[in-house]
């Protein structure tokens, strides 16, 4: 039996089709060719139009459908994986009332930290796990407070994956995992929170009902199976944010077992057994695809908002649009590890929770008008998204949480084996390279969920390592010294931007 897995990111919607009976993967498409515009209306915005996404699922569905030769109406299942913390609010018809506010929008940053000042620090550890924070409660909130009149229309709010699932099924819902990502789940009460409901005044009608994250959440309208060329009736079966789902896609489901990415943003998720809280809340804990209240399971999430799109910000900003990522990859490898004493700090893309959310901005260091040339810069941003993700690390260590693999999908910068061979010398730490991505974590989730196999151990027998980076042992001092000097430049950062 056939699925469709839907990933629906910033940069492109993504789609697959997956062949259970197999384990393979028949084919992959994208939607559009190039990054999806990011509206910034003000300095720190970020919003998306929740139809782009739609237009860019059906464009994606034909070009897969029409590439593998197969039918829609040969798909049994449906799984959507989808950029986390984004705000979709509609009225009671289902019209989206504005744009969406996504995931790396900080406008409502002083909401949370207000909140959490007034709620106090155990209350919200000890409930949601978090502070309320910049999450997709806190932006409603900000609707609340910025757009009385149309917060007035809204008959629900939900995440991008719950909207795209609505466009499918005709049926608004979400899911536990998304509750607790938008800071609207209470673990202590095993319940939606209605504490922090009650402090933003958001009426708990506004919430989307639960369905489980695996199983029916809703069959395909006519109308939508028209518009994506499917057969009416096919379940949608399994949902996800985007890093559950990639931990998911990974086969890292038990306490212990550590998944990364690095698109748009970069992303180190770590599975937890208990209900454990960052004090500092410089890290999220989120309700992982197969937590259970009896059984909890907790993604640990770290999150550095500049990774990839300090990548093509580069490519675009010198010029090399049209140059393909390879042949940027192969002039950066033209340099020699360290890029000359070039430093690069990504961080501007909004407000870094790692800093307690503060927007300290992207930041180049030890620059010399004589020496450096374009290969250094793009050798110098690659390797200071590595050594951000070796700073978050440490704050994850400090935890508890010490790694020794790092699993990822083979995509985005881990197909560069200059970010790959920094992280793991920095790091310390193997990094194994598997097969997959979101969209093929959404269509094995599907068929989970469907009851396509019987456990995730079937669901995972086509899943296959493609390569492993070792650290190299014999240079970890020239590792050292090269994140030594990026770690000065950045606590000079941090100590202009104080809070």
């Amino acid at each position: 039996m056939l699925t469709l897995g839907c990933d629906i990111g910033s940069s492109s919607v993504k789609v697959a089709l997956f062949d259970a009976a197999s384990g393979r993967l028949l084919g992959s498409a994208f939607s559009p060719q190039q990054e999806m515009p990011i509206i910034a209306r003000q300095a720190g915005w970020a919003e998306q139009d929740p139809e782009a996404w739609w237009g860019h699922l059906k464009a994606a569905t034909a070009e897969v459908l029409a590439a593998t030769g197969r039918q829609g109406k040969e798909i049994g299942a449906i799984g959507i994986s989808y950029q986390m913390h984004g705000l979709v609010v509609v009225d009671a018809a289902m019209n989206v009332l504005r744009p969406s506010i996504i995931w790396c929008d900080s406008r409502a940053t002083e909401i949370g930290r207000e909140a959490f000042a007034r709620l106090g620090r155990d209350r919200c550890l000890g409930t949601i796990l978090n502070s309320p924070g910049n999450f997709t409660l806190s932006k409603l909130r900000w609707v609340r407070e910025n757009e009385p009149s149309l917060f007035a229309k809204i008959g629900k709010y939900m995440l991008p994956g719950d909207y795209i699932a609505m466009r499918l099924t005709g049926r608004i819902a979400t899911t536990v995992p998304g509750l607790s990502e938008g800071m609207a789940w209470d673990f202590s009460a095993d319940a939606p929170a209605e504490f922090l409901l009650d402090e933003y005044r958001i009426p708990a009608s506004l919430l989307a009902e639960t369905v489980p994250t695996f199983g029916e959440q809703g069959r395909v309208s006519s109308s939508a199976a028209a518009a994506l060329s499917l057969k009416a009736g096919i379940p949608v079966t399994y949902r996800a944010g985007d890093q559950p789902n990639n931990a998911f896609s990974l086969n890292v489901l038990q306490p212990g077992e550590v998944a990364a990415t690095a698109g748009t943003s970069g992303v180190v998720y770590a599975v937890n057994g208990t209900l454990d809280a960052d004090p500092l809340s410089r890290v999220n804990s989120f309700a992982h695809v197969t937590h259970d209240g009896r059984a909890p399971r907790i993604g640990v999430l770290l999150c550095i908002n500049g990774c990839g799109i300090a990548n093509s910000w580069t490519r675009r900003a010198l010029g090399l649009l049209g140059v393909p990522y390879e042949e940027l990859n192969a002039r950066a490898a033209t340099v020699p590890p360290g890029s000359g004493g070039l430093v690069v700090l990504p961080f501007g893309n909004g407000a870094e929770r790692m800093f307690g959310d503060r927007d300290i901005g992207a930041q180049i260091g030890g620059a010399s008008y004589t020496t450096h040339g374009e290969a250094h810069m793009l050798r110098a941003v690659q390797e200071g998204v590595a050594f951000s993700f070796k700073y978050g690390m440490d704050l994850m260590t400090g935890l508890g949480i010490t790694p020794s693999v790092i699993r990822a999908g083979d995509a985005n910068l881990f197909r560069s084996r200059i970010f790959c061979e920094t992280l793991a010398g920095t790091a310390g730490v193997a990094i194994e390279l598997y097969n997959t991505d979101g969209a093929q974590g959404a269509a094995r989730g599907a068929a989970l969920g469907a009851g396509f196999f019987r456990t995730p151990a079937e669901a995972f027998g086509g899943l296959t390592r493609k390569d492993l980076i070792e650290p190299d042992r014999k240079r970890a001092g020239e590792y050292a010294g090269m994140y030594g000097r990026w770690h000065d430049v950045l606590s000079m950062a941090l100590s202009r931007r104080a809070p």
